[in-house]
């Protein structure tokens, strides 16, 4: 394993707009209440990026109450994110706010970020010239192609991945290629384990697509278009990772002229809602973990009392 897991460690995982980081802030506050300090760690790779706010939905610095925040705004737009990278500096943090004796509270949607932190696997190495390679035939043929080799050398890949996530089926090929096996043999066991304390946050489905659509509509009334442009003049379009980003790629179709207002905004919550049904799944597969109903009112409550054991609190009677 690359680097030691921390006695304690509490991950909120969830779908894109279920409450993770309002409940981040909740558990953070109520742990420093009781005398138990707390530090929040991103797990979501589009909060990596300076810049990239509104259309991730990013607690601002004047929201954040005090508690020290992890691992937003470290990258530049023109950097690509990496999960292998983000694991072994997330590792660290946690070790770090561990030995302060606080308690790191990872929060994001990205699935395989979170996984990273919390189970066993590694990630193999990659050539430069597989990938670029595979990534102008992306750029050429489009996912389609793809997709149809990655489900001949590996169908359960292919399955998880969907059709159209150009990216991750890059990846996917390159592991098969370099090392012979396929990349579902490298997906970590997502057993929750006794020394960390998983939460989900879930919602039924109409309630999180009516959400979901609202969401992005105030992206836009919020200032999403004049923000893409100011990321557009430091290079956005240059981020193999950051240019792609939902919401982000269709404002640059708006600002070239070639969608409207009201069809990069369609397409958008298009794409929301289907990563949305990705992230449910994804987070289904936590053996172990806390589901919590995104609206419920006791959902903080809840919360608190699942991870009391983990952070060496005593069960309330």
């Amino acid at each position: 394993m690359n680097g030691l897991r921390p006695a304690r460690v509490v991950a909120i995982g969830g779908s894109t707009g279920t409450g993770k980081s309002d409940l981040s802030l909740a558990l953070a506050a109520r742990l420093i209440a009781e005398g138990v300090p707390a530090e929040i760690i991103n797990a979501d790779a589009m909060q990596l990026y300076r810049g990239m706010d509104i259309g991730t939905a990013k607690v601002p610095q004047h929201d954040r109450l005090g508690v020290p925040h992890h691992l937003f705004d470290v990258l530049d737009v023109t950097e690509e994110a990496s999960v292998a990278r983000y694991q072994i500096e997330a590792r660290r943090i946690v070790q770090e706010i561990a030995g302060r004796g606080a308690v790191p509270i990872l929060v994001g949607g990205s699935g395989l970020y979170l996984s990273s932190v919390l189970f066993d696997f590694s990630f193999p190495g990659t050539d430069p010239e597989v990938r670029d390679r595979l990534e102008r035939e992306l750029e050429e043929t489009g996912p389609g192609s793809l997709y149809a080799r990655l489900a001949g050398v590996d169908p359960e890949a292919a399955r998880r991945i969907g059709s159209s996530n150009g990216r991750r089926l890059v990846r996917a090929l390159e592991i098969a290629e370099l090392t012979g096996d396929p990349a579902t043999g490298l997906l970590p066991d997502q057993s929750a384990r006794p020394e960390s304390s998983i939460l989900v946050l879930s919602s039924p489905r109409e309630d999180l697509v009516k959400r979901l659509d609202e969401r992005v509509e105030r992206m836009w009334r919020g200032g999403l278009l004049a923000e893409v442009a100011r990321l557009d003049a430091v290079g956005l379009r240059r981020g193999v990772t950051a240019s792609r980003a939902i919401g982000y790629a269709q404002a640059l179709q708006q600002l070239d002229g070639t969608a409207t207002q009201e069809g990069a905004i369609a397409e958008t919550q298009r794409l929301t809602r289907r990563y949305a049904r990705r992230q449910v799944s994804w987070f289904r597969r936590y053996e172990g973990a806390h589901v919590l109903e995104a609206d419920d009112v006791r959902v903080v409550d809840e919360a608190f009392a699942a991870i009391r054991p983990v952070v060496g609190l005593s069960a309330r009677p």
